[in-house]
């Protein structure tokens, strides 16, 4: 008899764990009806610090969409198809490849980039990372695979669209995180930069901390988070960190953020500019912007700290 009490409440042991874990993965980082949130006429991200820049949001979409463009695909590593659309400047232009934040989309949270990227002479590939918008996939990894989607972003520019590019990759909150640990890999000499808009250090930093401002306990309920990862997702989210990666980025690396980020504080910017190994780096602090917005609050600023730090490498 107590045997059979002692099995069973081992499986039901084993049940809870798993029970918690599925509903930490489902939560973080499964992606569902990820088409139907953006259905939206113009979506602009949720929160009351965006609604001042509404209007030149809801611009920069309009004049993405009506600029010519070219729909491109690629197959990721483990055989999803990843889409994004190409915006050339000019045949001999720099390239950016851009990098949209977590839960978001390419249009939405990259169209100023484009907008930005044109008037620095720029052509822009925005990018949906795999589980968003209109690439396939419904499994978010905070960087973990979205930054060997982000390599074969790289290699399929030099070998379908121009092998001289010159290519600077760009990202924003989860996206800065991605471009960051694709910068410690080996990549094409095309790469000349890396851009770095807003980045958490780690994904276990990040998630946590978005936990402690929802009261939840997060040295608790993180085993569980990375767990539901492993078995749900079939990857682990302490596997890579921008933090890690940037202890062996030698590729020239601008950092932005905003001095009143509330979702990814400032602070992790200066934590992965003094980890980084570049000999060649900057950190710029936008006063007043919060969270990805950067550029909207002063654009004059973003377009001259841009122009000179890679002036030298676009040479």
């Amino acid at each position: 008899m107590a045997i059979k009490i002692i099995v069973g409440a081992v499986i039901g042991l084993t049940c809870l764990v798993l029970l918690i874990a599925y509903i930490c993965f489902y939560k973080v980082f499964y992606s569902s009806n990820k088409t139907k949130k953006f259905k939206e006429e113009y979506p602009i991200p949720v929160g009351d610090i965006y609604e001042p820049f509404r209007d030149k949001m809801v611009l920069y979409i309009k004049k993405a969409r009506e600029l010519p463009h070219r729909e491109l695909s690629i197959k990721s590593h483990d055989g999803l198809t990843l889409r994004g659309r190409y915006y050339e400047y000019s045949p001999e232009a720099p390239l950016e490849i851009l990098f949209h934040g977590y839960r978001g989309s390419a249009e939405r949270d990259l169209s100023g980039g484009i907008n930005r990227c044109f008037k620095l002479g720029h052509s822009a590939l925005i990018v949906d990372h795999r589980g968003s918008d209109t690439s396939d996939g419904n499994i978010i990894t905070f960087g973990v695979n979205e930054h060997l989607d982000c390599i074969n972003w790289v290699n399929y520019v030099v070998e379908q669209i121009n092998p001289k590019a010159k290519i600077i990759i760009t990202g924003i909150s989860m996206g800065a995180a991605t471009v960051i640990m694709a910068s410690s890999k080996p990549l094409p000499k095309n790469v000349v930069g890396v851009l770095a808009d807003c980045g958490y250090s780690k994904g276990e930093d990040i998630i946590k901390k978005v936990m402690r401002d929802m009261k939840l306990p997060d040295n608790l309920l993180f085993p569980f988070v990375r767990l539901g990862g492993r078995i749900f997702g079939k990857f682990d989210i302490d596997e890579a960190s921008p933090i890690d990666a940037l202890k062996n980025c030698r590729l020239p690396i601008l950092f932005f953020h905003g001095s009143t980020d509330a979702y990814v504080p400032h602070d992790m910017s200066v934590q992965n500019f003094e980890a980084c190994a570049s000999s060649y780096k900057k950190l710029i602090t936008i006063d007043g912007a919060g969270h990805g917005l950067c550029y909207p609050v002063d654009p004059e600023k973003y377009l001259s700290e841009m122009e000179s730090f890679f002036s030298k490498v676009l040479k």
